[in-house]
């Protein structure tokens, strides 16, 4: 296939550069057609057919190599033929001359270009997707464009080669009306300048803005049409309602506060949600003791006489509800009260686009924000309400640990939970369907987790495919489905952790015509306006990230755009997401991974520093681990860096902050990091990258250079 490319693309180059140097592009300027004029009109009177077929196929020729004379075969077809003959051979010669560029450079570079800059062309790649013909019906009526760039261009993206020809003819049509007719007139065409006025330009630059004009009229009617069965308040009660007040709600309902508007924020159950709650705070509490249990058990390697003799879980667990304790004032009534912000408790439904009732008050505002986040997802697994099961949302009410836990799900909250568990004391057994552990990260950082565990006797039963639950006087247990085989995993307890969804029941979306998406989340645009345009989602509920930081991120956009969209609207950025998983140890991404960038087809080149040899890391006997960078080849452009080891939540930071500034590996190298810290892994991981690129032929005439003046 490569090799036939080859061969292709030589013949067009080939055929270009020999219309150049035989001098054939003189045949197609427009003083060599009025010279040839009238003998070209006898032998259209002689041989009618043909002479229509040889204008068709050599107009055919000249768009598919995108070579100069089309502008001018147009005047010649509508003189020749008369303005409905030449209308007719122009317009279908040009669409599929076009559409041949068009596969050809499809074929031919492609592949190419999509494999090396894919990561810098995916947000091309969505927009052509979504609205690439409109695109190129704009770009198709104003002739100040070039064509021939038009069709090179659009064979690199994945607009359907269908909808590119239909666009194309009838995006056309209007520059062909225009040339043929001069055609048929032209004694009075000296140049193609005199086609080409100022005035012409404009309006074919109006007729672009057409189909945009169209798109806005449509949106506007449709959401005139959403808004119009319900009947508009007068006068609002707050400038902003809030459902919900996790981290995207208070974030929501503190900007708005800042800009002074009334707001309105609605909670059913607990300030802070899920992150304060049942998430994020009371997670990593556990985890925190659970690591300090495992550090003491290994106190003998650092000289220390200590072992642990034994876990109080119901004092561990007691700990946890301190630390939410601690950090409630942060998330409380009364702080967002004093700020400026109605609190209100209840159960919120909204009724019309702009009224949300809370039991037996009625609170209108004219926009509403939905912040009401996720809650774990429970599989239909037969049995499971026979046994005692938990949740990441109600674990925390245990007292007693449970001496044998089955965890269902191996992605980050059921790795972190069984780790934290399993180094307390518990004999812990991973479930998952997948192929492996966290199966958002590359192989071999599931891998590496997988061995971790394996050491700590977690037991990782991966493919398994859980059946039916079933409970004894002997005890509990899982039937599961392995490689065709029925397998027993006994329990006492299971944690189910197969993921989360959208919390979205008993809101009234469905009778205002709020759409969700496959994933359970609401179906919001970039401006995370939901099919109701007063309406706007943002965090968990929203998607498509279920993080804590990703929902704050969010929030900011939906809170402005609905205060302030009448004046600017934003499109929430996603271009550098990162996010952690806190194992030990820890596992921190951001950008594309390997997986990714196969799956994209984008090319990279990939730098690693492993921390075996990292001076911090073997003096705080914790050598383990990696960072891995990937990069465009040939350049220090990050697409995206993965850490496993400790703090890597912290370390990802510096990638984080390269990404969102457009900095590179070489910036990188050249700050200064403070020596021993862990910090140093990235500026040795860049320092790798910097190897591989080291100019050979520089150095070793540098290495002649030395040698000379050593010899004198």
């Amino acid at each position: 296939m490569h090799q036939q490319r080859l061969l292709l693309l030589g013949a067009v180059l080939l055929a270009v550069v020999l219309f150049f140097a035989l001098d054939i592009d003189e045949y197609f300027s427009l003083e060599h057609f009025n010279q040839q004029r009238e003998v070209l009109a006898r032998k259209l009177g002689a041989y009618p057919v043909l002479s229509a077929l040889s204008f068709f196929l050599v107009y055919v020729l000249v768009t598919a190599l995108s070579l100069p004379g089309a502008a001018v075969m147009t005047l010649a077809g509508g003189a020749l033929f008369g303005f409905s003959k030449g209308v007719l051979l122009v317009s279908f010669a040009s669409t599929i001359g076009a559409t041949l560029a068009f596969l050809l450079s499809r074929w031919l570079f492609r592949s190419w270009v999509q494999q090396r800059f894919g990561h810098h062309l995916a947000s091309v790649n969505r927009g052509i997707e979504k609205d690439g013909v409109r695109y190129l019906f704009t770009l198709r009526l104003v002739p100040l464009f070039p064509f021939f760039v038009i069709n090179l261009l659009m064979g690199l993206t994945p607009i359907k080669v269908r909808e590119f020809f239909l666009v194309s003819q009838l995006g056309m049509l209007p520059a062909t009306l225009v040339f043929v007719n001069a055609g048929t007139q032209l004694a009075t065409v000296e140049s193609l300048g005199d086609l080409l006025s100022p005035a012409l330009l404009l309006s074919f630059a109006l007729l672009g803005l057409f189909p945009w004009l169209i798109k806005w009229l449509t949106g506007w009617l449709a959401q005139r049409r959403q808004l119009q069965r319900y009947s508009r308040p007068v006068q609002f009660d707050a400038n902003l309602i809030v459902i919900g007040a996790g981290s995207a709600g208070l974030v929501a309902s503190l900007i708005a506060a800042a800009v002074r508007a009334k707001v309105v924020l609605i909670e059913k159950h607990r300030m802070g949600g899920d992150c304060l709650n049942t998430g994020c705070v009371p997670s990593k509490t556990l985890i925190s003791s659970a690591r300090l249990a495992h550090q003491i058990g290994r106190a003998a390697e650092f000289g220390i006489d200590a072992k642990v003799a034994g876990v109080d879980f119901a004092r561990v667990m007691s700990r946890v509800q301190k630390t939410i304790k601690a950090i409630e004032p942060h998330d409380s009534v009364e702080r967002y009260t004093e700020l400026g912000v109605d609190c209100v408790r209840g159960d919120a439904e909204l009724l019309s686009p702009w009224e949300v009732k809370v039991g037996d008050r009625v609170i209108s505002a004219p926009k509403v924000i939905i912040a009401t986040g996720a809650m774990p997802r429970i599989p239909p697994i037969p049995g499971l309400e026979l046994v005692p099961h938990t949740s990441s949302d109600d674990l925390w009410q245990l007292r007693e640990l449970p001496r044998r836990l089955l965890v269902l799900g191996g992605g980050p909250i059921g790795c972190e939970l069984a780790q934290a568990l399993a180094r307390l004391g518990s004999r812990v057994s991973i479930l998952t369907r997948a192929a492996g552990l966290l199966p958002r990260e590359d192989e071999d950082v599931a891998d590496f987790i997988g061995r971790r565990f394996a050491a700590e006797d977690i037991r990782v039963l991966c493919d398994h495919h859980a059946r039916a639950f079933t409970a004894t006087d002997g005890g509990y247990s899982l039937t599961a489905e392995h490689c065709g085989n029925e397998v027993e995993i006994p329990f006492d307890l299971v944690l189910i952790a197969v993921g989360r969804q959208a919390a979205v029941a008993d809101l009234g979306l469905q009778s205002l015509g709020i759409r969700t998406t496959e994933a359970g989340t609401l179906e919001v645009n970039e401006y995370l306006q939901t099919a109701v345009p007063t309406v706007y989602a943002c965090g968990d509920v929203a998607g498509p990230y279920l993080f804590t930081h990703m929902a704050s991120h969010q929030a900011w956009f939906a809170t402005v755009n609905a205060l302030f969209g009448r004046f600017k609207r934003f499109k929430v950025d996603y271009s550098v997401v990162p996010w952690a998983t806190f194992t030990d140890p820890e596992v921190a991404r951001v950008g594309l991974n390997e997986a990714d960038a196969r799956a994209q087809n984008t090319a990279y080149e990939l730098s690693v520093y492993s921390f075996e040899g990292h001076d911090r890391a073997l003096a705080e006997g914790d050598n383990q681990g990696f960072v891995k960078v990937l990069t465009v080849p040939g350049k220090d452009r990050i697409l995206g860096a993965t850490i496993v080891g400790p703090h890597a939540g912290e370390l990802i930071g510096e990638f984080v902050t390269a990404m969102r500034n457009k900095l590179g590996m070489k910036k990188i190298l050249g700050t200064i990091h403070i020596y021993p810290t862990w910090s140093e892994a990235n500026k040795f991981a860049a320092g790798n990258w910097r190897k591989a690129h080291a100019p050979g032929l520089v150095l070793s005439w540098i290495e002649k250079y030395h040698r000379w003046v050593r010899t004198g």
